[in-house]
Order: structure tokens, then C-alpha cells, then sequence
């Protein structure tokens, strides 16, 4: 028979891996592939890719004057040595994220998505094998719009939690956007007691909304869900452009037989309850009002930058012994 995974790809999804791990991912045969640095400290730390360890403290080494350009050097190098191997077992793009620092400094995640389309390229990569991943701050969604009509860079908008948020980054023109299922059921069952499964998740809600929004007012931005707890969330988006799913989730898909309908189309979208435009993108006060009375986004969105930036610390606190070694 064949698989939920296989399933799931016929319902016209991009399976895409969520992981830094890039021995586990051809497995899966996914399209592309997503990386964020808790990811990337995990595979970090084990023995399988000193070597990338080793190539990201030499570069760092040369690069740098002082200790910590010499971290900095290193972590952009090392998020690249990732990327490229990743880029060796997969068809299409890897997402590789700007330091979540810089989600308040729209130049400064500008400058940063730059350097590291450059450094792909000096290693062979072709910058539209690559989507920079930005958290969608009011900063980060201006940082996209500029790096996507003025270089040509491809951004994916990241911590995506309301729905303001992904009518700007519609508007921005931004490549791709991924919205966190599974972030957003946990904020829900925290503060409800509730639990939710299938189409009554919350998350799952929030992606239909979206999907259906973007395709009734002719957005191309994709829509890939992200942060998925369990496979029910991942059945219940079935035709949604994109799914960025773990390895243990798509190791559950492979091995499962369960039937995998079609839940979202853009014919479906059209012909769903029409949802009325609205604007944010030039919009700044609104755009954080918005957000703002969206309690979920909100604490979510600083939450998943806080996290985010601690373990982007964690690995630049990793390199910085190794250089001082």
C-alpha cells in the first residue's frame, strides 16, 4: 500500500525537512529543507560533522581580527557548510536563518541575508537555491521586501503566528512564509486546559485561514506550515503549498498506511467564505496594534526570537571555545 507520506505528497504538498541533521534527510526525499539554530546546536554536537566544525573555525580564524568577529565569521561560515550539504541530498532550497538579534534591525538582517548569499556563492551556491529566514517582525517583514525587489534574494518569513503578520508579508511580496502550527495549539492548551485535534486545531485554523486568504486575493507568497506536534495537524493541512515537518513526524508518516485526503485546494479556497482584504505593509502603527491585540501572536512571536537568539548564543559560545582552543 502506500504510505501517508506518499500520500501526502500526491495531494500536490511539498514535503519539505525540518532539520540540521542532513544524514537522516534524504531518507525522506523531500523537495527542500529547513534549518533554524536549535537545529543546527543539535547537529552540532554530534561527532558526525566535526568536519564542518573544523572547516567554520579555520574560516573564522582567517577572517577575524578579534575573538568575536572571529565567532561571527565562523557561525555564518558554519550555518553555510550546513546549507551546502544539505543542498547535495535535496532537489531544491535550504532555508538558513539570519541571527535572531537582528529581528529589530532591518539593516542589519539586510546586511546579514547579503553576506550569507555571498558566502553561498563563493562555495558554488546559487543564491536561488537559498531562502534567508527572517522572523516576522515589522523590521524583518521590510528587510524581505527590500532584499526580494531590489536583490533578488528569496526570503522565508519565520515565527509566523497571526494573521496581520501574513497579510503583510503577502503584501511584501516575500517568497514564502511559515506559519507555526503546533506553537500556536501549545499557547491555546496552556491557556484553556483544552485539547484540540484535527480540524478544531487551533493552528491548523490559522494556516486554513491564511492558505484561503492568500488564494482568494491572488497572493503567490507560499504558505508552509511549520512546528507540527503530532501527524493529525499534518493530515488535516493536506494540500496546503508547503509542510516543513521533522524527521521523527515524517518517520511516522512513512510508516503509516492511513489514508491522506485532500483538505485544501485553491479551487476550495475560492469557493470558502471570502475573507476581506485588508493592509498592513505600509501600515507600521497598525501592523503592531494589530499584533498586539493578537495575544497569541505576540507572545509567541517573542518567545520563539528569544529562544531562538539563546541558542544561536549557545553555538557561537561552542565555536568560541574551539577558537580559543
Amino acid at each position: 500500500m502506500t504510505t501517508s507520506l506518499d500520500q501526502l505528497k500526491q495531494t500536490g504538498t511539498v514535503v519539505v525537512s525540518d532539520s540540521g541533521d542532513f544524514e537522516t534527510i534524504d531518507v525522506y526525499k523531500p523537495q527542500d529543507a529547513t534549518t533554524n539554530p536549535s537545529l543546527l546546536l543539535a547537529a552540532a554536537n554530534k561527532p558526525a560533522y566535526a568536519r564542518l566544525i573544523d572547516v567554520a573555525i579555520a574560516y573564522g580564524r582567517e577572517k577575524g581580527r578579534t575573538i568575536e568577529e572571529q565567532v561571527d565569521a565562523a557561525t555564518d561560515r558554519l550555518l553555510v557548510e550546513f546549507g551546502k550539504e544539505i543542498l547535495a541530498i535535496i532537489p531544491g532550497r535550504v532555508s538558513t536563518e539570519v541571527d535572531a538579534r537582528l529581528s529589530f534591525d532591518k539593516e542589519g538582517t539586510k546586511a546579514k541575508a547579503k553576506h550569507l548569499i555571498a558566502l553561498y556563492e563563493s562555495v558554488g551556491i546559487k543564491k536561488e537555491r537559498v531562502l534567508i529566514k527572517i522572523a516576522s517582525t515589522w523590521e524583518g517583514i521590510q528587510a524581505a521586501r527590500e532584499l526580494e525587489r531590489d536583490d533578488g534574494i528569496r526570503c522565508n518569513l519565520t515565527l509566523l503566528f497571526g494573521f496581520g503578520q501574513a497579510v503583510a508579508c503577502a503584501e511584501a511580496g516575500v517568497t514564502l512564509i511559515s506559519p507555526f502550527v503546533g506553537r500556536i495549539l501549545d499557547w491555546y492548551k496552556k491557556s484553556t486546559g483544552r485539547t484540540y485535534e484535527g480540524d478544531e486545531d487551533p493552528g491548523v485554523q490559522s494556516v486554513r485561514r491564511i492558505f484561503n486568504y492568500y488564494k482568494q486575493h491572488g497572493y503567490r507568497t507560499i504558505v508552509m506550515g511549520a512546528s507540527f506536534r503530532n501527524i493529525g495537524e499534518i493530515r488535516a493541512l493536506a494540500g496546503v503549498d508547503f509542510l516543513t515537518i521533522a524527521p521523527s513526524l515524517l518517520e511516522e508518516l512513512r510508516n503509516s498506511n492511513n489514508p491522506v485526503p485532500r483538505k485544501l485546494s485553491a479551487q476550495a479556497a475560492a469557493q470558502a467564505d471570502p475573507i476581506p482584504k485588508v493592509s498592513y505593509v505600509d501600515n507600521e502603527p497598525e501592523f503592531r496594534w494589530a499584533l498586539l491585540q493578537d495575544q497569541m501572536a505576540f507572545d509567541k512571536l517573542h518567545e520563539g526570537i528569544k529562544k531562538f537568539a539563546e541558542d544561536g548564543e549557545t553555538l557561537k559560545r561552542v565555536l568560541r571555545e574551539k577558537l580559543q582552543a
